[in-house]
């Protein structure tokens, strides 16, 4: 006769654990926070873009326009601007462009619900959040 390993009704009949629930100042909540408003939509990648033009250039963000947001499908998970030796996915991602304009200059961002990019830059890409 093979006898099991384990007893599978003792296993789970067990009680779960009782949940600890963190401190008020727990980095553990810290991270929840963020990861939960780690998603974008279409106004947040709005918002946060002009923000970071805003200190890139040492503007106000009232000094920057949307010349114009529109959907867009990139070539891979970078979103068609990968930052310096970065290697991406080769999925089509679904995204937007966002393209602003700040002192007689245009600026084009690119985002999607869980990344937002700046491309080109002064020759450069940059990943503002992902």
């Amino acid at each position: 006769m093979i006898r099991p390993i384990f007893n599978i009704v003792n296993v789970f009949s067990k009680p779960a654990a009782p949940l600890t629930i963190p401190k008020k100042n727990s980095k553990i909540i810290e991270l929840q926070r963020h990861l939960i408003n780690m998603s974008f939509n279409k106004d947040s990648a709005i918002t946060k873009a002009r923000q970071d033009l805003a200190k890139r250039l040492k503007i106000k963000e009232t000094d920057i326009k949307a010349a114009s947001v529109s959907e867009k499908d990139f070539p891979d998970m970078s979103l068609g601007a990968p930052a310096k030796d970065e290697m991406s996915g080769q999925m089509i991602s679904s995204g937007w462009q966002i393209k602003l304009s700040a002192g007689g200059k245009d600026y084009e961002y690119r985002a999607d619900k869980y990344q937002l990019r700046l491309k080109n830059f002064n020759g450069t890409n940059h990943v503002i959040e992902s």
